[in-house]
C-alpha cells in the first residue's frame, strides 16, 4: 500500500506538520509548571527555546543535502520519529540538563521534516495550483501553534507537564510509520557535493532576495510573537492569561484567512503574471506594516485587536506563495537544500535576534516604540519581494532546464 495521490500526501503531511508545531510550542505553555517543579531560573527556562532553535538551524543544511542526494522519504519518516521520541522523553527528565538535551533533539527531528516536506508536497501539484497547496500546508503554523499553546496549557493543568509531553509525543510514532507509505523520490542522476550544492543554491538571485525578505518578516513576526501578549498586558491591563489567549485567537483566525486567501490569489493572478507569488507576498507585507503600527498605537483595545487582525491577515498572505516561489527557481535535486538554507538564514537574521533587540529597545525607549521600530522590517521584506520579480522568470527557466 502506498499513499501516492496528491490529496493523500497533502492530508498526511499536513497532519504531521500540525503535530510539528504542537510539539514545538507546547513547552512554552508548560514553562511555569516545569520551572516550578525543576526549580529553573528564567534564564534556564528561556534556554530551552534556544536549544531547539540553534540545533534546528544547524541541523537543517546537512540533513537537507543528505535527503536531496539519497532520497527524502526516509528522512521525513525518521525526523517525525526522532522529534516524537524526544518530546515524550521530556516526561522522564528529572533535571534541567536532560530536559535541555531532549528539546535540542526535537530540533534535529524537526529539521529533518521542515527542510524536506515543503518541496515534497509542492512537487505533487502543478505550478498552477502550487501556491494554494502550500498555503494549505502552511495552515499548520497557526493551527498547530494555537493547539500547542492552548492544549498544552489545559493538559498541563489537568494531568501535569510530564504526562502532557507523553500525550503530544506518542502520536508522532504512528504518523512516522504512515510516512513510510509515501511515494519514493525520482532517482537522482548526479550526487552534488554539499558545499557546491549550497553555493549553487545561494547563487540564485531570486532565492537570495526571497530569503532576505523572509528574514525581515521573521524578524518582525518573531518579535511580535514574544512581545505582543506583554504589550496587551501592560497597555490594556489584561491578565497574562487573557492577553495570551486573545493574541492566540487572533493569530489562528487571521492565519487561516491570510494563508488561504494568499494561496488562492497568487494562483489566480498567475494566469496573467508569472511573478504573482512575489507580487502577493510583497504587497501583503507592505499593507500589513501600517496595520501592525496601528495595532500598537490604537487608542482602544478594540481598535488594537481589529488592526492586529488585519495586519496578521495581510502578513500571512505569503505563507504559500513564498515557498512556491522557492520551488520555482530551484532545480529539483536541490530543493531541500534551498529550504534548509532558507530556514538557517531567516532564523539567524530574524527571530533569533529580534526578541532580545526589542527587549533592549523597550528598556531604553519603551515597549511601544521598540515594537513600532520593528515594523519597519516588514516594509523591507515587502520591497525585497517586489524587487525579486525582476529576475524571477529567468531563474525559473534556468531551474527547469537544469539536469536533476
Amino acid at each position: 500500500m502506498k499513499i501516492s495521490s496528491p490529496s493523500g500526501v497533502m492530508a498526511l503531511l499536513l497532519t504531521v506538520n500540525i503535530l510539528n508545531y504542537i510539539d514545538r510550542q507546547v513547552v512554552y505553555a508548560l514553562l511555569p509548571l516545569i520551572s516550578n517543579d525543576l526549580h529553573l531560573s528564567d534564564a534556564q527556562a528561556g534556554s530551552l527555546a534556544s536549544a531547539f532553535m540553534i540545533v534546528y538551524m544547524i541541523a537543517a543544511p546537512p540533513v537537507a543535502w543528505l535527503a536531496d542526494s539519497h532520497g527524502r522519504k526516509p528522512w521525513i519518516a525518521g525526523g517525525v520519529a526522532i522529534w516524537s521520541v524526544a518530546t515524550g522523553a521530556a516526561a522522564l527528565t528529572g533535571r534541567f540538563l536532560t530536559l535541555f538535551v531532549s528539546r535540542a533533539a526535537v530540533g534535529i527531528g524537526e529539521a529533518c521534516y521542515g527542510a524536506i516536506s515543503p518541496s515534497f508536497v509542492a512537487e505533487r501539484f502543478s505550478p498552477e495550483t502550487r501556491s494554494r497547496a502550500l498555503a494549505i500546508f502552511s495552515l499548520a503554523i497557526p493551527v498547530g501553534s494555537a493547539l500547542g499553546y492552548a492544549g498544552g496549557g489545559l493538559l498541563g493543568q489537568q494531568i501535569g507537564w510530564r504526562h502532557t509531553f507523553l500525550v503530544v509525543g506518542l502520536p508522532g510514532l504512528a504518523l512516522s510509520l504512515l510516512c513510510l507509505l509515501l511515494p519514493p523520490d525520482a532517482p537522482r542522476t548526479t550526487l552534488t557535493p554539499p558545499v557546491a550544492g549550497y553555493r549553487s543554491v545561494w547563487a540564485v538571485r531570486t532565492f537570495r532576495l526571497i530569503t532576505y525578505a523572509g528574514a525581515a518578516m521573521t524578524f518582525a513576526l518573531g518579535g511580535f510573537a514574544v512581545w505582543m501578549p506583554t504589550f496587551l498586558h501592560r497597555t490594556w491591563s489584561l491578565s497574562v492569561g487573557h492577553a495570551g489567549t486573545l493574541f492566540g485567537a487572533v493569530t489562528v483566525v487571521s492565519g487561516l484567512a491570510g494563508s488561504l486567501i494568499g494561496g488562492w490569489l497568487a494562483d489566480r493572478l498567475r494566469r496573467n503574471d508569472s511573478t504573482s507569488d512575489l507580487r502577493v507576498s510583497g504587497w501583503g507585507l507592505l499593507l500589513g506594516m501600517p496595520f501592525a503600527a496601528a495595532a500598537i498605537t490604537a487608542p482602544s483595545l478594540t481598535l488594537s485587536i481589529v488592526f492586529l487582525f488585519l495586519a496578521e491577515t495581510f502578513l500571512f498572505l505569503n505563507m504559500g506563495p513564498l515557498n512556491a516561489a522557492i520551488v520555482s527557481v530551484i532545480p529539483f535535486d536541490k530543493r531541500s537544500m534551498a529550504f534548509a538554507a532558507n530556514i538557517f538564514v531567516i532564523h539567524l537574521l530574524g527571530d533569533a535576534a529580534s526578541p532580545s533587540l526589542i527587549g533592549w529597545g523597550s528598556d531604553l525607549f519603551g515597549l511601544s516604540w521598540a515594537m513600532l521600530a520593528s515594523c519597519l522590517a516588514l516594509g523591507v521584506g515587502g520591497g525585497l519581494c517586489l524587487h525579486a520579480r525582476g529576475g524571477f522568470d529567468s531563474d525559473a527557466l534556468a531551474a527547469q532546464e537544469s539536469p536533476s
